[in-house]
């Protein structure tokens, strides 16, 4: 195997890695139904919880034990802006490279959640 060969496998990796990256950043902040929690009303509903949990009776208890374990999760969870934009950054850098390769466009990349606006600064445009 020639050395640009290697060098294109490698290439191709590495813009592989960032794509997900970036794919599974979009996945996860696609709007839900309903309001979309931030990190405080989180914060604030784990602090209702346990003033709640002091006094509550044992099913109400074990409903609010569940509720304190699935916001922790959600809070972990949740990307800084920061975070974000360092993996939008990365996409912007390849999308375009990878899109050629893979033949994906940008009626594809739309479907999944990438934004226009990233998808314009990527250089991928409508067909």
């Amino acid at each position: 195997m020639s050395a640009s060969h290697k060098n294109a496998l490698a290439n191709g990796r590495t813009e592989g890695r960032v794509i997900r990256e970036y794919l599974e950043i979009v996945e996860a902040i696609k709007p839900k139904r309903g309001r979309r929690r931030t990190p405080e009303s989180i914060t604030k509903r784990l602090a209702v919880i346990a003033t709640e949990l002091k006094t509550a009776d044992p099913v109400t208890k074990v409903r609010l034990i569940q509720e304190r374990l699935n916001l922790r999760t959600e809070l972990a969870g949740m990307k800084t802006k920061t975070e974000v934009g360092t993996a939008e950054a990365r996409f912007i850098k390849v999308a375009r490279s990878f899109s050629v390769r893979n033949e994906i466009t940008y009626d594809a990349w739309r479907e999944f959640g990438v934004t226009p606006a990233v998808l314009k600064r990527a250089g991928i445009e409508r067909d």
